[in-house]
């Protein structure tokens, strides 16, 4: 599987991503074509290279011209909806733009379908937020990883005047996404950026196993201490063992004053809520006292929700975390027929060769109960 990993070095921007593409591979040329399916005609591309603290760098402008308009939500999705774009891409800025209308519809107290999107909704952003998408398809880039995204400090202005950094839209935007500070005084990651990558991005954190095949830098505007660029490394992931590696977080807590009865209910709230596992684990604690470990495997963006979870539906007063790396191999389900109906098959697969068939619980449950015969008879006609 081809993946693409963004070493935010110096943060991110839409075109430190479109610049970042170009270096690594894409040519300008099959971005222009891309491109042309919006049918816009207030922008041009121009592209160079620049040189940030003795590291070159390919830099993407956006030009656009004075009289081009800014759109509210609605109409830049009808933008995209009636444009030649791939329906995959159409449907991706869609969600992307529509996140953006959320964020800034929430800042503002505002209706979505109403709310001015200023900078966000400029030809320049659109052209940012679809030209990534284009271009990482272009690549055949099938997964996206990124670093912890480091935020600067101070003021920048904007439509309704000055405000502080990080951008509030940005702030909202990277809810749920790993950040590290920074003492440098300039916006390193725009809102664009934000949205782009915390749409897109899979596992957050250092860079993933992978057979690296290009690499590439884009540019951003500024001059700073450090070289103001975005990394991109591309390479093949192993498929020997796994489909994907994916960064997770693990909490755990101890409980040794809880009635039993509640578990169960607190394991409901907790995959409801988006957890991967729950697991229960009995222990003996200090004076000798019965108890339960209740482990919770999540991705880092659900770790807020579920801590809530496990605050209020257990007698907890702490919860340890740590990051967890899960190696999943590649599934798909399909649906097969049966004498006693169409039952939904996992299908695992391993070594890019062999494959693992596994019947769906729920499904051969239903099926059992509905039929009133074994429920391992279920298993075996949805096998055969």
């Amino acid at each position: 599987m081809k993946i693409a990993y963004f070493d935010c070095i110096a943060g991110v921007s839409g075109d430190m991503i479109l610049g970042a593409l170009i270096d690594a591979g894409l040519p300008p040329e099959t971005l222009i074509e891309k491109l042309s399916a919006l049918h816009l005609i207030d922008f041009e591309l121009k592209f160079s290279r620049a040189d940030k603290n003795s590291i070159g760098a390919a830099k993407v402008d956006v030009l656009v011209s004075d009289d081009a308009p800014e759109r509210h939500l609605p109409e830049i999705n009808a933008l995209v909806e009636n444009s030649d774009l791939p329906e995959h891409i159409k449907k991706t800025a869609v969600a992307i733009f529509r996140r953006i209308g959320e964020c800034e519809a929430d800042i503002h107290g505002s209706k979505i379908d109403h709310v001015h999107l200023h900078e966000l909704g400029g030809v320049d952003s659109i052209i940012d937020v679809v030209g990534a998408l284009v271009g990482l398809d272009a690549l055949g880039i099938e997964a996206v990883y990124a670093s912890p995204l480091p935020m600067g400090r101070g003021f920048i202005q904007a439509a309704h005047g000055k405000i502080p950094l990080p951008a509030p839209a940005t702030i909202r935007l990277l809810e749920g996404v790993p950040i590290v500070g920074s003492d440098i005084d300039r916006e390193l990651v725009t809102p664009t950026g934000a949205a782009i990558l915390s749409h897109l991005v899979t596992g957050w954190g250092e860079i993933p196993p992978m057979l690296l095949t290009a690499s590439g830098m884009g540019a951003g505007d500024w001059d700073l201490p450090i070289p103001n660029v975005l990394r991109l490394l591309i390479g093949e992931q192993a498929q020997a063992e796994t489909g994907q590696v994916e960064r997770l977080i693990t909490m755990e807590c101890n409980i040794d004053d809880m009635n039993p009865e509640l578990y169960a209910y607190a394991m409901d709230k907790l995959f409801a809520a988006g957890a991967l596992d729950v697991t229960l684990l009995p222990v003996q604690m200090k004076k000798n006292r019965p108890a339960t470990i209740i482990s919770v495997l999540c991705r880092p963006e659900k770790g807020m929700e579920l801590r809530q979870i496990l605050f209020a539906e257990t007698s907890t007063i702490g919860i340890r975390q740590h990051e967890v790396k899960r190696y999943a191999l590649k599934r798909r389900f399909e649906m097969v027929e049966t004498e006693y109906g169409r039952i939904k098959v996992k299908i695992v697969q391993f070594n890019n060769k062999k494959e693992r068939r596994t019947p769906e619980y729920e499904e051969c449950r239903r099926a059992a109960e509905e039929y009133s015969v074994p429920l391992q008879e279920i298993y075996q006609a949805a096998l055969a």
